[in-house]
């Protein structure tokens, strides 16, 4: 039966989800100890996942077409409207792998958001590192441990030398 391939491949689909989940969180560790030696792999890791989701989303689109003609739907049916026609007990699996989906995606968002503003952040203490060496001293960027910058005004120090 149509239904119980397209649950197999939503069930995929989400352990994808879930694993891409995890290679932002490795990113965002990484970006947030500063482990620049790690950080292209942890990319590359990322968009290897974000490809494997592309052809699982192919996969399930045919899958929910098949299911849709079978069930007399429009081809383009959401999976939504596949959960409010099917017949029990595939009408709750429906609407739990849609829920997980809604959720995972959102956390997948929220997470990559995060890990694009601490590149940034890290792009732009790069760039405040390379004007000092210019000689011209101006206000340092530091991170917190929350990944927060924090301005740091540079000043001449004398020490005694018999200290």
């Amino acid at each position: 039966m149509s239904l119980t391939q397209l649950s197999n491949v939503l069930w995929r689909e989400r352990e994808m989800l879930e694993v891409l989940l995890f290679k932002l969180e490795e990113e965002q560790l990484l970006l947030a100890a500063g482990r620049s030696r790690w950080i292209a792999r942890a990319t590359h890791e990322v968009e290897v996942v974000l490809e494997a989701i592309g052809k699982a989303e192919l996969l399930r689109a045919t899958e929910v077409e098949a299911v849709a003609r079978e069930m007399g739907m429009r081809p383009d049916t959401s999976l939504r409207e596949l959960a409010e026609r099917a017949p029990s007990p595939w009408d709750d699996i429906l609407r739990e792998h849609r829920e997980k989906f809604l959720e995972v995606t959102g956390e997948i968002s929220s997470l990559a958001e995060h890990n694009r503003e601490l590149v940034t952040a890290g792009q732009r203490a790069a760039a405040a590192a390379l004007r000092t060496l210019d000689g011209a001293p101006e206000a340092e960027t530091f991170y917190g441990r929350g990944g927060a910058a924090e301005k740091v005004q540079v000043r001449s120090r004398l020490l005694d030398g018999a200290i």
